[in-house]
């Protein structure tokens, strides 16, 4: 097992990261996130690993290199918070129209425009639903605490290279400065050049030789029959990624008569005060996507039978809950309680909403 250590969100992802053998990391410095590249500064993995870390001139260079290490079949990663994440959105687009696999760390801060260095999840839309351009997903995993983090460091690189596409791991301000102890990962090796033949060789660009057949990283193809064909060969990937990797976590809903659906810190803040309402008497549960594409759909429908209403609870303005409501397909009302702007709700505001808004008292 691995040794425990008492660490800040942000910097166990880059330490995460040197630990599962990751090839390279590419980035740009933006509040909340930015102990990230400070840690990888700190570790030097280039003198231990060879892990290249390297502080480009912008988000759009470091998308755009991570194009050119995934290319190559390293595993490679950048990290950003949300307007450096929106100036990457072009190159995302590229990266899953390539079918490359990377990963991608966006730690949420308030928006729009600039906003505020405070947490929020306010960017769930651009994470699910693309956020570039195309037919196209991302999988995002929404970590809700720092062990998580660590975790899906490797998860994120399983998941981008099992399907050649890239993977976001959705946190936010909340969970990259929170410290709390954590069990880091046993460290593996980089791959090898052989591993990677073996791993990636049926598409990254690693040379022609006398018997290895040269190969093309591009998203470009101006036929539209062969881009039509290319699109439903990655609607398929997707929906393949539908059926076999939903993630999520149940807190006392076997006899929950109310949901409060809710990720990330959100969800960590709700399962608080679906304790408080237990003492209450009002049966209550948490329902936690953890994967946020593929959404956890099923798994929500098949609870609706048992609930008088469902609440989203978002640091947003209300994102989610459009998901949650095509789940439950009207079959109960799915009603929304959130912060905005920065701004975290306390446990206490989230049982008011529970009374005011599922219970219908106060």
């Amino acid at each position: 097992m691995g040794e425990y250590k008492l660490m800040k969100g942000n910097e166990v992802i880059a330490i995460a990261a040197i630990r599962c053998g990751c090839d390279g990391y590419f980035g740009y410095p933006i509040t909340p996130q930015s102990e990230v590249m400070e840690t990888l500064m700190e570790e030097k993995p280039w003198e231990t690993t060879g892990m290249v870390v390297l502080q480009a001139e912008s988000e759009v260079a470091s998308i755009n290199m991570l194009y050119g290490g995934a290319a190559s079949g390293k595993k490679v990663f950048t990290s950003s918070s949300s307007p450096g994440i929106s100036l990457m959105a072009e190159g995302l687009t590229y990266l899953a129209g390539a079918e490359l696999p990377c990963v991608v760390v966006n730690v949420v801060r308030g928006g729009p425009g600039l906003g505020t260095i405070q947490p929020a999840q306010s960017d769930y839309f651009q994470a699910v639903k693309g956020g570039g351009h195309g037919d196209y997903y991302l999988i995002v995993l929404a970590p809700a605490s720092v062990q998580e983090m660590n975790d899906f460091m490797d998860l994120g690189f399983e998941l981008a290279f099992k399907y050649r596409n890239p993977v976001m791991i959705l946190s936010d301000g909340i969970i990259g400065q929170m410290m709390e102890k954590v069990q880091l990962s046993p460290e593996k090796p980089r791959w090898t050049e052989e591993e990677i033949q073996k791993i990636s060789g049926s598409w990254a660009t690693i040379g022609k030789t006398p018997d290895r057949q040269r190969h093309i990283a591009t998203s470009l193809d101006l036929d539209a029959a062969s881009q039509e064909r290319f699109n439903h060969k990655l609607q398929a990937k997707y929906k393949t990624i539908n059926e076999n990797e939903v993630r999520y976590e149940e807190f006392m809903c076997d006899d929950a008569e109310y949901l409060i659906v809710a990720y990330g810190s959100g969800a960590r803040i709700s399962q608080k005060a679906v304790e408080l309402a237990r003492a209450e008497g009002i049966k209550v549960g948490l329902f936690r996507p953890i994967t946020l594409f593929p959404y956890p759909t099923k798994a929500i429908q098949n609870r609706v039978p048992q609930l008088k209403v469902i609440l989203s609870v978002e640091l947003s303005a209300g994102q989610m809950v459009e998901d949650v409501r095509l789940a439950v397909e009207g079959k109960i009302p799915v009603d929304f309680f959130g912060r905005v702007g920065g701004m975290i709700f306390s446990p206490e505001e989230i049982v008011d909403a529970i009374k005011t808004k599922l219970v219908g008292r106060k």
